[in-house]
């Protein structure tokens, strides 16, 4: 803090001798040394308040730096999601209009099943030996259905 030399301090050290004399000088140099540390610990306290007040105001800038970027990412997205959204809005509504027009051609572009098979007719039955006997009858109400 001080630059001083080995014999300015000498010079000193006599002149308080002379002025103040051998009885008070161990009392004086004592509470000199006291108020010299005092003011040490003074300025050390007024540079740490100094410094913590320089280092309190880069923090509240790059704390306002950082909201602002929050604040233009948090805009940035909000856009880009509306952005998005109109995107999948306008690619939905292109595609509703054939798919639209596909249902109304529905009944023409649906699967056509095939028609049921019709029953063969079966040839007309020849008189046959047993008919005349009734077997064939007998064997008819075998199966289930009535006799004619």
């Amino acid at each position: 803090m001080f630059d001083f030399a080995f014999s300015e301090l000498v010079l000193i050290g006599v002149v308080a001798l002379v002025v103040i004399g051998p009885e008070r000088l161990p009392k004086v140099a004592r509470t000199a040394g006291l108020l010299f540390g005092r003011a040490q610990r003074y300025v050390t306290e007024v540079k740490a308040d100094i410094n913590n007040q320089l280092k309190l105001e880069e923090l509240r800038k790059i704390e306002a730096d950082i909201r602002a970027g929050a604040a233009t990412a948090e805009h940035m997205i909000i856009e880009e999601t509306q952005n998005a959204g109109q995107e999948i809005k306008a690619v939905a509504d292109a595609v509703a209009a054939p798919v639209a027009a596909l249902q109304k051609d529905a009944d023409f572009l649906a699967p056509v099943e095939p028609p049921a098979p019709q029953p063969q007719s079966l040839p007309p039955a020849t008189p046959s030996a047993q008919l005349e006997l009734g077997l064939d009858a007998a064997h008819q109400n075998q199966a289930g259905t009535p006799p004619k």
